[in-house]
């Protein structure tokens, strides 16, 4: 049950809701803060930051032990940050997505009958990112050496007691995983049992990832010892797991099992430091990374929002929710059509999709009647001052520029599409699109903050080999079909367009917030709420992980399912809180929407707000799941 103040603000539509109780209370802290999604991941931050690391050692640290533990993670997947640098008082993006490997082509995937590429497997993987990522993040910014920042993941990997979550994720997906021999032997040690994964608080030994990560700490101190400095140190055990024999088992193992990946996808595969996408909303700068993830739709919907007087709509009110609703739609609409990876042409309309004058065409366009079910991509070329050269696609789908009516201008569907009739409450699709992952959130007193949306090998994941490491699913978020996007169609060394996104936000010069939630395309759905329940609604950090939130399903999942119509849009379908009053569910009807309810409406957010006032942090973290802080 939610507490019964937010019950109230429900129920009373007020301007602010600070100081309500909440079920898990604030953490504050003035010297440090780390947050996961693992109370034992949270530990080896605060290990980390004992032992004399930053914000970005603890992170590292936080990251290792909730890959180790499968979070649902591994890895073998991919790592997504932001890192607010004191020193230089910049954000700067880290992507350590991995790309397609050789040989995934449209057609190589289309000749084994697929629409997209698979959920699970060897097909379904891309190139680890998540090590390499570490170490970019280490060696530029870190003060540690990777051994000291390895040592909580390297404990968990020799054996830890494993919680529930994952031990029955695990069992339910155990005839899956007897599909992989590599991953059988790890996760199932009571074969042919009666419970053939392990039970919750025995003792999980992971013995080929513990030969692995001590591999790298190896690889590190050798170097060390040849007098390399600890930049080139840190790059020597990133070489090993690249290039060397680490690398040599990955691939025999991945090519074993049917996967594509090759010597040559690791060596020529790097994570990359980018400059953020940055956007003000009333004087706030939030950052988010760029479109080769979705975070900025979050950062389209602050534009389109800033048009109106949300505090008045009062908070999760019917003209509140069907405002939101409406403005997600449209900008989940321009994320579905022309988001991709920027190092390949076509060049994404960015300019176009992040300025202010087209937020304010498309915050014309809503319809507030109604939900309105034939809401597409708009067209952000003319913003830029170029010609849009995507018009036959959108015509091809159904979409035609209407320009005779000023009121509702860009693009309007020419008629309506076969896209809405997709039944709604469909479970795997929900699953689909509440498809989890973990988060990270660590800031320190010098001035560093990070934020981390990893993913990727998550259970049930298929091993490589003898390394321990589960293979990434991402290459799931690629498209086959141009019309469907003609930005992210599968393409060797491409990176897919992700669903995972940190937050950083600034104001005046310094950091206000650092957020970040799982939940597949429900992220920026409740990462963009959140954060409007801070600055709109002023709720503490803790309340605003707690609100209710609502979900729209009207959008294309980027995960899960093999066929187009596993993933076509449920227009007009919206999630509410049970607690939702009654009068609100009766104008949500009667302007179209379908409802569904649940006591949880949002992903596990965890958050940092900072208090300038007192020097101090303020901690939230979700009040489901097993997402955890500790600060000092």
């Amino acid at each position: 049950m939610r507490p019964l103040s937010i019950v109230l603000v429900l129920m009373a539509g007020v301007l602010t809701v600070s100081g309500q109780q909440t079920q898990k209370p604030v953490l504050h802290g003035k010297n440090w803060m780390a947050i996961t999604g693992k109370p034992l991941a949270a530990t080896a931050g605060a290990i980390t930051f004992q032992k004399g690391g930053n914000a970005v050692d603890a992170a590292c640290a936080m990251l290792a032990a909730t890959c180790t533990m499968w979070d649902v993670l591994s890895w073998g997947g991919e790592t997504q940050a932001l890192i607010y640098n004191p020193k230089t008082g910049k954000v700067i993006g880290i992507n350590a997505l991995g790309v397609a490997p050789t040989g995934a082509t449209p057609a190589y995937y289309k000749s084994k009958g697929y629409q997209f590429p698979p959920e699970y497997g060897p097909l379904a993987a891309v190139t680890p990112g998540t090590f390499g990522g570490i170490c970019l993040m280490l060696a530029n910014y870190g003060q540690l050496s990777l051994k000291e920042v390895l040592a909580p993941a390297l404990q968990l990997a020799a054996g830890y007691p494993i919680e529930a979550q994952t031990a029955n994720s695990i069992e339910r997906q155990k005839q899956r995983i007897k599909e992989w021999p590599y991953s059988a032997r790890v996760f199932l040690p009571h074969a042919g049992g009666k419970r053939e994964a392990p039970e919750a608080g025995e003792i999980f030994v992971q013995k080929d990832l513990l030969e692995t990560l001590t591999k790298l700490v190896e690889a590190e101190q050798q170097a060390l010892k040849k007098g390399k400095s600890r930049r080139d140190a840190i790059m020597a055990a990133y070489d090993r797991f690249y290039k060397g024999d680490i690398a040599r088992e990955f691939v025999r193992g991945c090519q074993e099992q049917g996967g594509l990946i090759t010597m040559e996808d690791l060596a020529n595969w790097k994570p990359v430091e980018e400059e953020p996408m940055q956007v003000t909303y009333k004087g706030i700068e939030v950052y988010k990374l760029q479109q080769w993830t979705q975070g900025p739709m979050l950062l389209q919907s602050l534009n389109i929002l800033e048009n109106f007087d949300l505090r008045s709509m009062g908070y999760n009110s019917a003209r509140y929710i069907h405002t939101l609703y409406q403005t997600m739609n449209m900008a989940f609409a321009d994320r579905d059509f022309y988001y991709g990876d920027p190092a390949f042409p076509p060049a994404e309309p960015m300019q176009g999709l992040l300025s202010k004058a087209y937020a304010k065409q498309r915050a014309g366009q809503i319809r507030w009647d109604r939900n309105d079910p034939r809401v597409g991509p708009g067209d952000p070329y003319p913003f830029e001052g170029k010609t849009n050269p995507y018009l036959p696609i959108l015509r091809q789908r159904g979409w035609g520029a209407d320009s005779s009516n000023p009121q509702r201008p860009g693009f309007m569907p020419a008629h309506d599409s076969r896209e809405n009739t997709v039944a709604a409450n469909d479970p795997a699709y929900q699953e689909r699109l509440w498809m989890g992952t973990t988060s990270v959130e660590a800031a320190d007193a010098e001035g560093w903050v990070v934020s981390i949306t990893p993913s990727g090998g998550w259970i049930p994941a298929c091993i490589a080999g003898n390394t321990g490491i589960g293979m990434s699913q991402r290459g799931q978020s690629f498209v086959l079909d141009s019309t469907l996007n003609p930005f992210n169609v599968i393409e060797p060394g491409k990176r897919p367009r992700v669903t995972l996104t940190p937050t950083l936000a600034l104001k005046d010069g310094k950091p206000f917030l650092s957020f970040a939630v799982q939940g597949g395309d429900t992220q920026d759905q409740n990462l963009l709420q959140f954060f409007l329940n801070v600055v709109e609604f002023g709720m503490n950090v803790q309340e605003a992980c707690e609100a209710a939130n609502i979900n729209t399903n009207q959008l294309w999942l980027s995960l899960g399912g093999n066929k187009v119509e596993d993933r076509r849009p449920r227009a007009g379908q919206l999630l509410l809180h049970n607690n939702t009053p009654e009068w609100v569910r009766k104008e949500l009807r009667q302007m179209g929407y379908t409802l569904s309810f649940g006591d949880r409406t949002s992903g596990p957010i965890n958050a940092i707000w900072f208090d300038w006032k007192h020097g101090s942090f303020w901690g939230g973290s979700s009040n489901h799941g097993e997402d955890y802080g500790i600060s000092w």
